[in-house]
Order: C-alpha cells, then sequence, then structure tokens
C-alpha cells in the first residue's frame, strides 16, 4: 500500500503539475508543427528508388540528410512513427492535465463564489467596489437585469453574472484540440493511400497500396470495386488540358451499380469511408487495323522525354513481325506521329483516319486513355472536422466576458462589488452606470474605489 500511495503521490504532486505546464506545452506544439512541415515538404510514402534519387549520400541534403538518414529517422512516413505519435500523446496528456488542474478547477471555483457575501470586509478583495449610503438591492436588481444579468437572491445578500460561457470557452478550446488529437492518431493508425491507373472500360478493386497504417486492413474495400465508364479531356482552344474526367461507377459482389459519378480535379467520388481523386492520366492504349484485318489494341508505354510527356508503340505491318512502325502520341486530341524502323518521321495521322506505311494501310480506330486516381481512406477525418468545427465555437466562446456582481445590504449602507476575467475598461463603464443610476445621478454619497492592488482576473 505504502508503495502505491508513494505512486499516486508523485502522480498527483509531481507528474500532473509538470504535464500541465505551459512551457512543456509550448514546447511540444512547436515540436509537432516542425515535424509536420518536414512531413509535407519530404514525400511521404515513395519508393526506395525514388529517396536514393532524390535524397543520395554524396552530396547529402544540408550535408546529412540522405536517404539512408531519412529511412532510419522515418521521414518517409512521419505521421507514422512511434515518436511522432508519442508527441501527440505527450501533448494530449498535457492539454489533459491541463484542463483538469486550471479549467476545470477555476469552474469549481466559480461555482463556490455563488456563495452569496454576508460582511463587508469581502467585497475589500474586489477589483471594483464601493460603499453607498443610499440605494436597496430592490433598485439594484432591475438595474442589473437591465443588462441581462442573472440575479440571485438571499436575505439581504445578492449575487449576479453574465457571460458564463466565457468561462467554459477554454474548456471546449481544449477538449476541442483533444479531438484533433485523436482523429490524427486514429487516421494515422487506420487510415491508407492508394494509386490507381486504369483504362477506360475496365473495373478495378483497390490493389496498389503504397502508405497504409498498421490497423488498415479493415479499411481496404473488399466488397465493392470501381468500373471506369469513360475517361476524357477538355483542351483549351490552344491545345492545352483544361480538365480531365472521369465517370466512374461502384458496383457491389454482384456487378450491380450502388452509386455513379463523374469526377474531375477537386471533385471526388465518396464511397463509404473512402475517398477517390482525379489526380493524374495516360495513354494507355491505341486501336488500329492494317487493311483489311480485324481491329486490334495495343498498349502504350510512357517514354522518356524532354518538354513533355510521351506515349509510344510498336505496330508490324507484316504477318512475320518482321517490320513495322513506331506511333507516338503526346495526348488524347487523336494526333500520332509514325515514325520507321529508322527513327524517321514517315508520317502523321489522327484518330479515325489512315495513312500508308511500308505499303500497307494502318488505320487508327481510337486512343484510350487511362486514368489515374488517388485513393485516400480516413477514417479519423470526422473526429478531425468535429473538433476544429468546437475549435471555432470554443475561441468565440472565449471572447465573451464573464462579469460578476455582489451586493450587500446592512442597514442603510449598500456594499457592491464586482470583477471580469476581460474587457476590463467595458466593465468598469457598466458597474460606474449601474451605480449612477442606482443613486439617482447623484454623486455625493458615491465612493467607487478602484483598487490597483487586486488586479482583474484575466484568462
Amino acid at each position: 500500500m505504502d508503495g502505491l500511495t508513494g505512486v499516486r503521490r508523485y502522480f498527483r504532486k509531481d507528474l500532473v503539475p509538470l504535464l500541465a505546464d505551459l512551457r512543456l506545452a509550448i514546447v511540444l506544439l512547436l515540436a509537432i508543427a516542425v515535424f509536420s512541415v518536414s512531413g509535407t515538404v519530404i514525400e511521404q510514402g515513395q519508393s526506395l528508388s525514388y529517396y536514393q534519387t532524390n535524397y543520395p549520400e554524396e552530396p547529402a541534403l544540408f550535408g546529412f540528410l540522405s536517404w539512408k538518414v531519412l529511412l532510419t529517422l522515418g521521414l518517409d512516413h512521419v505521421y507514422r512513427t512511434w515518436w511522432f505519435l508519442s508527441l501527440l500523446i505527450l501533448f494530449g496528456a498535457s492539454l489533459t492535465a491541463c484542463t483538469f488542474t486550471r479549467q476545470i478547477t477555476a469552474l469549481r471555483w466559480f461555482s463556490r463564489t455563488w456563495n452569496f457575501y454576508s460582511k463587508p470586509r469581502q467585497f475589500e478583495k474586489m477589483a471594483l467596489s464601493t460603499e453607498l449610503s443610499q440605494g436597496s438591492l430592490d433598485q439594484l436588481t432591475p438595474l442589473l437585469e437591465q443588462r441581462r444579468y442573472r440575479i440571485f437572491r438571499r436575505d439581504d445578500s445578492l449575487y449576479a453574472h453574465k457571460g458564463l460561457v466565457g468561462r467554459i470557452g477554454p474548456i471546449v478550446v481544449h477538449a476541442s484540440m483533444l479531438l484533433i488529437l485523436l482523429g490524427a492518431m486514429w487516421g494515422a493508425m487506420t487510415g491508407f493511400f492508394a494509386q490507381e491507373m486504369v483504362p477506360s472500360g475496365q473495373t478495378f478493386q483497390i490493389r496498389n497500396i503504397f502508405d497504409a497504417g498498421p490497423w488498415a486492413a479493415a479499411q481496404i474495400p473488399k466488397d465493392w470495386s470501381v468500373h471506369v465508364n469513360r475517361f476524357w479531356i477538355d483542351y483549351t482552344p490552344e491545345g492545352r488540358i483544361e480538365q480531365f474526367y472521369s465517370d466512374l461507377s461502384v458496383l457491389d459482389r454482384q456487378g450491380e451499380e450502388v452509386k455513379r459519378k463523374t469526377i474531375w480535379v477537386n471533385q471526388p467520388l465518396r464511397y463509404g469511408r473512402v475517398t477517390l481523386y482525379q489526380a493524374d492520366w495516360a495513354v494507355a492504349a491505341v486501336r488500329v487495323r492494317i487493311n483489311n484485318s480485324p481491329t486490334f489494341q495495343l498498349p502504350m508505354a510512357e517514354l522518356e522525354a524532354q518538354g513533355g510527356r510521351l506515349w509510344g508503340t510498336w505496330v508490324p505491318t507484316k504477318p512475320d513481325l518482321s517490320a513495322g512502325v513506331s506511333l507516338v502520341a503526346r495526348d488524347l486530341q487523336g494526333t500520332l506521329l509514325v515514325y520507321g524502323q529508322t527513327g524517321e518521321l514517315i508520317s502523321t495521322v489522327r484518330a479515325g483516319m489512315a495513312t500508308e506505311v511500308n505499303g500497307v494501310n494502318l488505320i487508327v480506330e481510337d486512343l484510350i486513355g487511362s486514368t489515374g486516381l488517388q485513393i485516400k481512406a480516413d477514417p479519423g477525418i470526422p473526429l478531425v472536422y468535429t473538433g476544429f468545427g468546437l475549435l471555432m465555437v470554443g475561441v468565440m466562446m472565449s471572447y465573451v466576458s464573464h462579469s460578476q456582481v455582489w451586493a450587500l445590504q446592512v442597514g442603510e449602507r449598500l456594499y457592491v462589488g464586482g470583477r471580469t476575467n476581460r474587457a476590463q475598461v467595458s466593465f468598469e463603464r457598466e458597474f460606474v452606470g449601474i451605480l449612477d443610476r442606482l443613486t439617482d445621478d447623484t454623486d455625493e454619497s458615491l465612493k467607487l474605489t478602484p483598487r490597483e492592488d487586486v488586479p482583474a482576473v484575466v484568462d
């Protein structure tokens, strides 16, 4: 029992005050901000070859940041490293400790101040206090009600307050930040990112996952798939890409359509907890005929090129594959360049047209595009959004001044005092205005005593 008592004493006397220290919270918040920025600057979830190419050992970035250092520290997946999650947990513990040791304690103190003052000397401890030789509680009550004070009376004592939400606001702010932290950690542990490049007309399930939390398996959909009905690109009159679109259908296990939507950049498709974003595009294949042959489809691969993206394929022009031409496309507008076996440009052709090459008639029927989809699941987003909403509400609540007024009738004399947690000047003006009305605009018996040695309570 002595050991358990010692642990409780250490937790209550040493650990909790340390966690509730504002300086610790500021240091933790700055550390979280710095590492969050690093996770934005350094590309997350890329392949090993990507980091070896962009973060070589010689010369290392800033003299020390090579791909080995980056992977060792987990900077390729910052938001899921043990040390980043530990920072979030420690910051959450600091917020919780501060909430219970300061905010809720202050609220409990406020509940005790509802005790009515019964001795004149109690008014000397207030930021504003006065002693009046005229006036009564019955005259003071309607003046306070006009200014939206809530009034409580007991015998010859009065207590009034307004702006209680200003005391609750900081607690709401802390609770909202805890919700945001919880949502961020839950999303990091259970969310995933995937990328798919899918040609028009094909159906796919989410497979190409490049970043996932340790508990993400349950979030990866296995009971539905997505069919790409059509992919197309709108071009400007100058030939530049204006926007690209994907017409997608979500299919259940039986292949029945349960949702359909056309997506484009910044207009995703959401189904369940998964969101599909339009992120990229490519030329997937070309459909051609040689003379009167049946139509056949050839895949096109992206070529290494400077100054733009190119896709190409090889088309045989003889049955024994001893001769052929190369088709190169820059986009889906339909114009293809035809190159001979020695690399010379021999012709150009558009989709739906024909050209003669190597003694045969080459007909290009169509270019087929692929849609590049970025797929994301983050179960923590509802908590994060709820937290941000509460944060805004809590901040607005915190700006409301909590003003309190006490009064005590002792014979013919009336003692009045008050304080507020912010907007001290405005409260003083309101307080003086109430007393002016109370004394019926006569100042002879009014002795308002602002006490400089008693500071206003400011949160």
